[in-house]
């Protein structure tokens, strides 16, 4: 039977367009299209299309929407994120200096043309309601991981902290207000950054620790 036009993908009147394509290239695409000053929650679908060379209808057979598209985004942003400040949080602890080896390698990242980190950045403050759940729920990640060393790290030095998932959550919110700021401030100012935001995580583990100490000790 002679397929009818409905039954043929826009796709195959285009030969410069793809035939295959995989959520990875789509994510791609939509990477290749935002920069510092663009969100991804501006980016139309068929701009998407486009880019990565298919007919918008070709574009549903990966993603819903834009929407899911958005939070496949965060969601790939928090997970190489996570792996980059991993590492660097192990290789400070090494160091004796986790700290500022922590904060040093989140500003670094911040300036390395990561725009992964760029959309988990920004999107907590633009766009849907499910693009700030998708960022909300990546920060929670952090902050679990980042209680569990506070606790292990306690342990290790007895210095145990109070309220060690609040301190988590209180150095995780900080970290990544400073960093969507770092992105509207030139280079030059993130030694400036780096001092500040290292010490105000210190304050935040010294307060910690005295309130997890008996009153008049």
């Amino acid at each position: 039977m002679t397929p009818t036009s409905s039954d043929t993908d826009t796709a195959d009147l285009h030969p410069s367009r793809r035939t295959a394509i995989t959520q990875a290239d789509l994510l791609e695409a939509a990477l290749r299209l935002i920069g510092p000053h663009r969100s991804v929650s501006s980016l139309g679908l068929r701009e998407v299309a486009r880019e990565a060379g298919i007919a918008p209808n070709s574009f549903y057979r990966q993603f819903r929407d834009m929407d899911e598209l958005a939070v496949a985004l965060i969601d790939v942003a928090g997970q190489s994120l996570r792996k980059i400040v991993g590492a660097a949080r192990h290789r400070a602890e090494a160091e004796r200096g986790i700290v500022r080896g922590s904060v040093e390698a989140f500003m670094e990242q911040v300036r390395a043309d990561d725009k992964l980190l760029h959309v988990l950045l920004r999107e907590g403050t633009v766009g849907s309601d499910a693009f700030k759940r998708a960022v909300d729920r990546e920060l929670s990640f952090f902050e679990d991981e980042l209680h569990a060393d506070l606790v292990r790290f306690g342990e290790l030095r007895n210095q145990p902290l109070a309220e060690p998932a609040l301190a988590a959550r209180a150095i995780t919110r900080l970290a990544f207000a400073m960093g969507a700021t770092a992105l509207d401030l030139p280079p030059e100012r993130d030694a400036e950054l780096i001092d500040q935001l290292t010490t105000m995580v210190r304050m935040i583990l010294v307060g910690a620790r005295s309130l997890s100490k008996p009153a008049g000790a």
